[in-house]
């Protein structure tokens, strides 16, 4: 049995069918059909029930699906292990929530000093990065602070001072009454104004989910809502006239941004040069909160 034979079989399991394997794999169906058959002998059991729609597990294949996922993430591991030098280089796969806005301050840092590294950003919600990184699918990701996972570990970035925003002829007792403009459920900034309608005794009249900051922000504009964000991601909005902010109590308004990673981990000479590149810039970071 070879890795890559885990490997395939992994994609096909995900992916459902073996046309669409190959393409995620660039190999050709035949090789991929072929290894697939190969694992089952070696087995001896059959792993996918076939049939015209793709490719399902059987239960003996959902049990080596289990196995298989580990034996993956361990290899991995064990390849960073080996061949960890003193230079950072490789990937590193870095998440965030979308309104970091100082992020850009860490990556030109990092991606100047450290030439070698191919770096990807993905974005998303507080809890779904939260996922990625406990299921090894990201290396670190930057997050708004909650209750700490046992297997995580946080370094802190900077604190943010989040600000109620409505378009320019909204008062605040109307805010009360305003459709709710936010991210998915998961959402750290999300979580603390519904924390604050709560304990007004509220209940918001819509709550819209949008998929940007952008497309949330020219809504809030154009008077379709109100939504609760970091204040330095809206600072121009305020200064050209197009929004006007409202403040919360500290109690809802001051949140910490963290970079975590899993615990577990092996700390790699490049993510923990990361680490050190946060560090170094948490002075320029640094947020002054206003009340």
């Amino acid at each position: 049995m070879e890795f890559k034979d885990l490997e395939i079989f992994q994609m096909v399991a995900i992916k459902g069918t073996v046309t669409e394997a190959a393409k995620e794999l660039s190999y050709v169906q035949s090789n991929i059909t072929s290894r697939i058959k190969k694992l089952e002998a070696e087995l001896d059991t059959a792993l996918f029930n076939r049939n015209n729609r793709g490719m399902t597990l059987t239960p003996e294949g959902k049990k080596l699906l289990v196995y298989c996922k580990k034996i993956l993430i361990l290899t991995n591991e064990m390849k960073k292990v080996v061949q960890s030098k003193t230079e950072p280089a490789g990937k590193l796969e870095i998440g965030s929530v979308e309104t970091v806005i100082k992020l850009p301050i860490i990556l030109s840092s990092y991606n100047k000093k450290y030439k070698n590294v191919d770096l990807s950003l993905f974005t998303g919600v507080t809890e779904q990065l939260q996922k990625d990184v406990l299921n090894h699918h990201l290396d670190g990701a930057f997050v708004t602070e909650n209750d700490q996972h046992p297997e995580l570990v946080s370094h802190d970035v900077f604190q943010e001072e989040l600000v109620l925003i409505s378009d320019k002829t909204t008062s605040f007792e109307q805010l009360k009454k305003e459709p709710f403009l936010c991210f998915s459920e998961g959402c750290g900034y999300r979580a603390r104004l519904e924390a604050w309608y709560k304990d007004q005794n509220l209940t918001p009249q819509k709550i819209m989910e949008f998929g940007t900051l952008e497309t949330i922000l020219g809504s809030v504009t154009m008077g379709l809502g109100i939504t609760f964000v970091p204040k330095s991601a809206v600072s121009h909005l305020e200064e050209r006239g197009l929004i006007q902010c409202h403040y919360l109590p500290e109690k809802y308004s001051v949140i910490n941004i963290v970079f975590i990673r899993r615990k577990d981990s092996y700390l790699t000479s490049t993510l923990e040069k990361f680490i050190e590149t946060i560090e170094h810039n948490e002075g320029e970071l640094a947020y002054p909160l206003a009340f």
